[in-house]
């Protein structure tokens, strides 16, 4: 499991570069309850390993974004709601993000530009020029070009997440994302990766449909 002291201290990093010349009140109640939300019982994929996962990803591919510190709130923020059967998580977490930033510190345009990338992991579809975009979909989409028992972990995990939903329907359902995935002209946008990234995980993701097939 991922350290979460170190956790902590990468919030209080980004937040504290997010805010303005003022600053704001004591951080720790806000990762508290962040990281709170990441350990709940129902999350076997989207844990504390995830969001470190991704942090350590926008790091990776830090250069391309514009606002690097709204990407890594973002990164905090974007499956911090998480129930397996509801599909207004990433709109009730920018809601989360929309309370909880202005609070902590963050000025208003940083806060919605906060809100504005937690809600693009819906469709991880940037706009053409959106960086900031770009490097959080792309670090959340990183697991897809995982080396192979990494990539089997992360499906077995999403599968336990799914527990409720019957083995043909979810075989059917997975089966329909991957290939919607196969069929867009780039899973990733920054340089890096399209360049690192792309190949494996299209490996990846033909391998696993191939699977569901059988």
């Amino acid at each position: 499991m991922a350290d979460t002291d170190a956790l902590c201290a990468r919030f209080l990093r980004a937040l504290e570069g997010a805010r303005g010349p003022g600053g704001g009140p004591d951080p720790l109640p806000y990762v508290s309850d962040l990281l709170s939300r990441w350990q709940e019982p129902q999350r076997r994929y989207h844990t504390v390993d995830h969001l470190a996962a991704v942090l350590d990803h926008v790091d990776e591919l830090a250069e391309y974004a514009a606002d690097v510190e709204a990407v890594r709130l973002a990164a905090w923020f974007h499956d911090a709601v998480y129930l397996p059967d509801r599909s207004t998580n990433e709109e009730r977490s920018a809601r989360l993000a929309e309370r909880a930033l202005p609070e902590a510190g963050v000025p208003a345009g940083r806060t919605a530009e906060v809100a504005r990338l937690v809600r693009l992991t819906v469709t991880h579809d940037p706009e053409p020029g959106d960086s900031d975009g770009e490097v959080l979909c792309d670090a959340d989409l990183a697991i897809l070009a995982a080396p192979p028992s990494a990539y089997a972990a992360y499906t077995a995990a999403v599968r336990e997440e799914y527990h409720f939903v019957p083995n043909d329907a979810f075989r059917a359902g997975r089966a329909d994302v991957l290939r919607q995935l196969l069929a867009l002209p780039s899973l990733f946008r920054t340089p890096h990766g399209r360049e690192k990234w792309e190949a494996t995980a299209r490996y990846n993701l033909s391998s696993e449909l191939e699977m569901l097939s059988l």
